[in-house]
């Protein structure tokens, strides 16, 4: 038997396997992974995504938190599982500053992963304790300035979405504060709320009900346009800071080497939640929007994925970050 014989009976044999894998997938509850913790804005999208998706697939997301190592430790747990549809990352920007952040990576962002689609661009949101001294963007930048370090500022840890978002926000208005680190944004929002800490950037998921409740306040939205929930909050722009502009995003994987029969079954299940009515509104009270249907594929994510991860290298090496 020759080797192109053999190799044509292979790919059939696998593509036969995966054929029936998908036939019957899934046939068992699936686990999407979110590498922070509970109550945070990963934890939140998962968990909205996770029951619309349940309707196509007719067996339940579990969501698991998997919690360390700046999202690193749940990540590199998906990279790892059998690659059978029935582990599932939900991640954010994470997955594209890890390469710069860490010197003994012990996943690869993209070729470890089956891509399944994007998810949602949120806009960040600078929020401060509720009896922060400063009517607005600019006497919050001037308070700063005058009290130096001893004011603090939260973030989820390296790599984060706060942490970037902090970096950014330092060193377009020259102003300097104190970092402390937090496992997941649910802890770092509740000490905000409590008053422990005085400055905080999250994504809209999780500020949003507190600031229209007064119970945080709300000083610019890091993005270009104002959201639609919190109409009184400017963006950064319009409250003299053009260039503090940040979003997240979130993409969901699967394990590298899951069957394309059954990538594209999550692809499916994927897109229709994302038309679903009841995610969508579910997303517009937390001041996000699902992606187009053309960006929840597992091409656009990984061309997108590829970019950010070359913007991002450029932006923490050029803030002295090193890998860790």
């Amino acid at each position: 038997m020759t080797y192109l014989v053999r190799s044509l009976i292979l790919l059939f044999l696998l593509y036969s396997c995966g054929t029936a894998i998908a036939d019957d997938y899934p046939n068992r509850p699936v686990t999407m992974i979110v590498p922070f913790s509970a109550g945070g804005p990963g934890d939140v999208i998962a968990r909205i995504l996770g029951n619309a998706m349940s309707a196509t697939l007719k067996q339940s997301i579990v969501i698991e938190n998997v919690v360390g190592a700046g999202g690193t430790l749940g990540t590199n747990r998906v990279a790892k599982a059998p690659p059978d549809g029935y582990t599932l990352l939900l991640m954010h920007v994470g997955q594209a500053t890890a390469p710069a952040l860490y010197a003994k990576l012990p996943f690869d962002p993209v070729g470890d992963f089956a891509m399944i689609g994007l998810v949602t661009d949120v806009p960040m949101i600078l929020v401060a304790r509720p009896n922060f001294p400063a009517k607005d963007l600019s006497e919050m930048i001037t308070r700063i300035r005058s009290e130096g370090d001893k004011m603090t500022f939260g973030n989820v840890g390296l790599g984060s979405a706060s942490q970037l978002c902090g970096l950014m926000f330092m060193s377009t208005t020259d102003t300097k504060l104190t970092p402390i680190y937090y496992k997941g944004g649910g802890p770092a929002l509740n000490d905000v709320i409590a008053g422990h800490i005085d400055v905080y950037c999250d994504p809209a998921t999780g500020p949003t009900p507190y600031i229209q409740s007064n119970t945080i306040k709300g000083y610019a939205i890091t993005s270009k346009q104002r959201v639609a929930t919190l109409p009184d909050v400017p963006t950064s722009a319009e409250a003299g800071v053009p260039d503090f502009n940040v979003t997240t995003w979130y993409g969901l994987y699967a394990p590298r080497g899951t069957p394309k029969p059954v990538v594209d079954h999550l692809v499916g299940a994927l897109q229709t939640a994302l038309k679903d009515p009841a995610l969508i509104s579910r997303f517009g009270e937390l001041s996000m929007t699902p992606v187009e249907p053309e960006r929840a594929t597992p091409d656009a994510l990984e061309a997108f994925l590829k970019s950010e991860i070359g913007k991002w290298g450029r932006i923490i090496k050029a803030a002295g970050i090193a890998p860790q």
